[in-house]
């Protein structure tokens, strides 16, 4: 993809050099992609289809610690974040703009790995790199990815189409990001005191994965139509689950019931949070970067998703006086507050 091996100052080869070597590393694949970078503007047609457009920021000491996040990892997480909202609306992604600006301290081998990362999620989900803009930046790291995708009108799903009597249900499992992200911060901080020390992330592969490499899940959205299921509501577990149900909730202008026992939360991701002394349905429902899609559908269309695994139904959806609450393992009940990712 890239040849570059040793470290080449940015000033050598300039913004338009840049620009030349990423355009020839980007394969255009998409049908829907008429002109893909090297123009003003990308051009995409989708015929008698509607157009979903989402974009992500994401920011050096903010989003990501370069401490311990490596670079190729990085543009693959910043491509599959965004190409999560596409789906959270039941549609299929088809391209991305990714936008990129650093500081002097990058060598061109660095943003090569970024790339790299970006790159290899654009093939693997089928998405086309067709543009984006390179910056100096003097506030450290900056990554901006726009996706675009289309449905057809009726596939379409917003957040507040959920309906008293729907059932709410998840892909996956929860809470294995943000675990991951306390054992990365822990062994960060055991370096800091002591560099000589190795990290200790054996066994722990899995949560680590959840928080580096997450996966957006396009296989849910094909799921549904392979199914014929058309979600009332969908979101995408990004800020956790509590805040995602509330979400929901509110503009729908209904109330909810989660329960305890449905909640999906892998054993490493259990075991983790009880080694840290934290609460594993806590960190379901707070932890966030999952990116996992929390929906709701008709109790009719019950019956053809429940053989599936990797679905879990958590709870239905009530009358908005009624409230959002969680119903523990002890049968009490507690109100739903959003504790998750706030950005401000």
């Amino acid at each position: 993809m890239f040849d570059n091996k040793e470290r080449t100052h940015l000033d050598k080869i300039g913004e338009f050099g840049l620009i030349d070597l990423i355009h020839k590393a980007v394969e255009i694949n998409e049908a829907s992609t008429i002109k893909g970078i090297g123009d003003d503007a990308a051009v995409i047609q989708h015929e008698g289809k509607q157009t979903l457009i989402s974009t992500d920021l994401l920011l050096e000491g903010i989003h990501f610690d370069l401490r311990y996040v490596p670079l190729k990892h990085l543009g693959y997480k910043a491509v599959q974040v965004n190409l999560s909202d596409i789906y959270a609306m039941n549609g299929i992604a088809s391209q991305i703009t990714f936008s990129i600006g650093l500081s002097s301290k990058f060598p061109l081998e660095a943003i090569e790995e970024i790339y790299e990362g970006a790159i290899l999620a654009c093939k693997k989900y089928g998405v086309d790199l067709v543009g984006g803009d390179t910056s100096a930046s003097k506030q450290g790291l900056v990554i901006s990815v726009t996706s675009i995708g289309y449905a057809l009108a009726e596939e379409v799903t917003y957040r507040d189409g959920a309906g008293e009597g729907d059932l709410i249900g998840v892909s996956g499992d929860l809470g294995g990001a943000y675990v991951g992200l306390q054992l990365l911060e822990r062994e960060k901080q055991i370096f800091l005191e002591n560099p000589q020390v190795q990290p200790d992330l054996e066994g722990k592969d899995y949560i680590i994965e959840r928080q580096l490499k997450p996966e957006a899940r396009k296989d849910i959205v094909y799921l549904f139509r392979e199914l014929k299921i058309k979600p009332t509501a969908m979101i995408d577990v990004s800020d956790g689950l509590a805040s995602e149900i509330l979400h929901i909730c509110r503009q729908s202008n209904k109330g909810c019931r989660i329960y305890e026992e449905k909640i999906p939360i892998d054993p490493m991701t259990y075991e983790t949070a009880r080694s840290f002394n934290l609460d594993p349905t806590v960190c379901a429902l707070s932890g966030g970067e999952d990116y996992e899609l929390l929906f709701t559908i008709k109790q009719a269309d019950y019956e053809k998703i429940k053989g599936d695994l990797d679905i879990s139904i958590i709870g239905h959806i009530t009358e908005e006086s009624a409230g959002c609450s969680l119903v523990s393992k002890s049968g009490n009940m507690h109100p739903i507050t959003a504790q998750g990712w706030n950005a401000f």
